[in-house]
């Protein structure tokens, strides 16, 4: 028989006071359990006090004993990073009510979709807003210019929808069209789908791709440009959305007519070499050359250094592409093992304690000033952690860029910068913790005729912290690439 049995229900105390304490008992005296809980054991601190609704006789002990576990998991109730995790939903449960769901792909995307007509009659909104409201009239408002395309907003690691919810109702007004930002799948509320169920799905012919992969992303991001029905947008990343809409440049080139980077997690190339050192290089070479030309007597003994010289060379190179195999090969295996780790049980577990121990930290330490990370603002933030499956989406999405970093089907991003030819903005804060703003000064470097601005005070989240500048930014950047050329525009890359 499970659970708590007593053979009797009277217990004998067999002296006159409690070995626990000092309360005098009646020797010899038996004691009915009621009696026990409400009378003697009251007083006695090392009696655990009974339910009075628990029946402690017979089969009643299992009944009791799941009312007691029911207890203590009460008690115990797992939190991460402060959300409940004992009861998650569904993410359609948990949507706003400006929230909107599509399926693609057999994923359902979260995003939500602003236009500047609806706007303009929603005042309730913008009076509960008064900084966006100031943001509008200063910036947009003061010209009739609308640049008349819509603008897809993408955001970044641990963030949602949410992390652009101080500037979609302004960009709307500086765009003079319909802005939409959606959540990428492991973020939002977008669903968290099984990985091992959703392969499953596929046939021999073609095999699905994988939702948590950054080509999945540049699809979706694709599709939304369909569902705009617009031939062009403006796309707009933030941080590590910022691959996202640069690899959806590459892949549709034509439907992008401009690209704002926001502190962009693209690794920037070192700037080319420098017109002066390529003189120096060339006059060091010549003077070789010179020199060896002068040691005509030397000749004999120069040829046969020249042919050692290439054979240990050849040696060499074998013995590196040799070791630079095996480095690969290790180094392929290691990523391998590591997102199968990533998968397994452990590694979902890992992955929730340091959401637990950072999540909140690493929201705040993006912000320049700490305190304006409000607990609405980290509310914010945490609110996906209420979704079905979170933690698993979350390890998938790593084990996945893990394998993007490994594959080799396709030219390192840093070395195709240079051929994009859109108009690109390039924003960061002079204190960005998180992706330091010297490589947002090289990225610029790197993509021909793109500007930069730096926003001073200001962290990793500039469309957040700095929404009044973010916006003026915003608005004289396509002003000037699109607009009239006579008003003022950005400066050039600052070097």
């Amino acid at each position: 028989m499970s659970g708590i049995v007593f053979h009797q229900q009277q217990v004998v105390f067999p002296s006159h006071h409690c070995k626990c304490c000092s309360v005098p008992r009646i020797k010899g005296e038996r004691v009915g359990f009621p009696y026990l809980q409400h009378g003697y054991a009251a007083s006695c601190p090392k009696f655990v006090k009974l339910s009075p609704h628990a029946v402690v006789s017979g089969s009643g002990g299992a009944q009791y004993s799941v009312q007691w576990l029911d207890a203590r998991k009460k008690q115990k109730r797992e939190k991460i990073a402060g959300i409940d995790q004992d009861e998650l939903l569904d993410p359609l449960l948990l949507a706003d009510a400006d929230s909107c769901f599509c399926e693609f792909r057999g994923v359902q995307i979260h995003h939500k979709v602003y236009d500047a007509e609806s706007q303009s009659n929603d005042a309730e909104s913008q009076s509960n807003n008064s900084s966006q409201s100031h943001t509008i009239s200063q910036v947009a408002h003061n010209s009739s210019w609308k640049l008349g395309l819509p603008m897809i907003l993408l955001h970044g690691f641990g963030a949602s929808v949410y992390s652009w919810s101080r500037v979609m109702k302004p960009l709307t007004e500086v765009t003079g069209s319909k802005v939409l930002a959606f959540d990428r799948p492991a973020f939002g509320l977008t669903s968290r789908v099984d990985a091992s169920t959703y392969f499953s799905t596929g046939t021999n012919d073609a095999k699905p791709l994988n939702p948590y992969s950054l080509a999945f992303s540049v699809l979706a991001t694709l599709h939304f440009i369909d569902f705009l029905a617009s031939e062009k947008i403006v796309l707009v990343g933030h941080s590590a959305g910022s691959l996202v809409a640069v690899d959806s440049y590459f892949e549709a080139p034509e439907c992008i007519e401009a690209l704002i980077l926001i502190a962009p997690a693209i690794f920037a190339p070192n700037a080319a070499q420098k017109p002066a050192e390529q003189d120096k290089a060339g006059r060091e070479n010549q003077t070789e050359g010179e020199i060896s030309n002068s040691n005509m007597l030397a000749k004999p003994f120069i040829k046969i250094f020249e042919i050692l010289l290439k054979f240990i060379t050849c040696i060499t190179q074998a013995i590196v592409q040799m070791t630079k195999g095996m480095t690969d090969m290790l180094n392929l295996m290691y990523k391998r093992t590591l997102s199968a780790i990533l998968r397994s049980a452990f590694g979902v577990m890992l992955i929730r304690v340091i959401i637990d121990k950072f999540g909140r930290a690493a929201v705040r330490s993006a912000w320049h000033d700490p305190n304006q990370a409000t607990e609405h603002v980290l509310n914010g933030y945490t609110k996906p952690l209420r979704a079905k499956g979170w933690d698993k989406a979350l390890a998938e999405f790593t084990a996945a860029t893990l394998a993007n970093a490994q594959s080799e089907s396709k030219s390192p991003m840093s070395k195709r910068l240079s051929e994009i030819s859109c108009p690109v903005l390039i924003i960061t804060g002079d204190n960005d913790r998180i992706v330091p703003s010297w490589n947002a000064k090289r990225l610029s470097q790197a993509i021909p005729g793109s500007c930069l601005e730096v926003i001073k005070n200001c962290g990793h989240l500039p469309h957040e912290e700095k929404v009044d500048e973010f916006v003026s930014i915003v608005y004289k950047f396509l002003h000037g690439a699109f607009g009239d050329q006579k008003e003022p525009s950005l400066q050039g890359a600052v070097v």
